[in-house]
């Protein structure tokens, strides 16, 4: 897409992923500010929040992003969900569609 600038790390634009059945999940990673900005919203924090918000941190380390802004919201989506659904809007968030290590980067 030549009319699109991407930055220093690749971010083409903000990218979110989500089911269109059950809404358990929806990741948005958009550019960052030179840092994780991390914020969630969940129905089940007072008992997973601290859980989720390491498995979304320890998911962008895997990746090997580090300036990016992650919105979650979850309403009791599983692990395993998270690490996908982060996944998922991370490479979609700089455009790469092919050949992609699904699962391989934070296994």
């Amino acid at each position: 897409l030549p009319d699109q600038k991407e930055d220093k790390h690749g971010y083409r634009k903000a990218s979110h992923c989500r089911n269109s059945g059950i809404q358990r999940l929806q990741v948005t990673v958009e550019k960052g500010e030179g840092n994780v900005d991390f914020s969630m919203e969940s129905s089940v924090i007072n008992q997973y929040g601290n859980q989720i918000r390491k498995v979304a941190l320890e998911t962008l380390k895997k990746l090997g992003v580090s300036d990016v802004k992650l919105t979650i919201v979850d309403k009791g989506a599983l692990d395993c969900t998270i690490k996908a659904r982060i996944e998922a809007a991370v490479y979609r968030s700089v455009l790469q569609t092919e050949h992609l290590p699904w699962g391989g980067d934070i296994r």
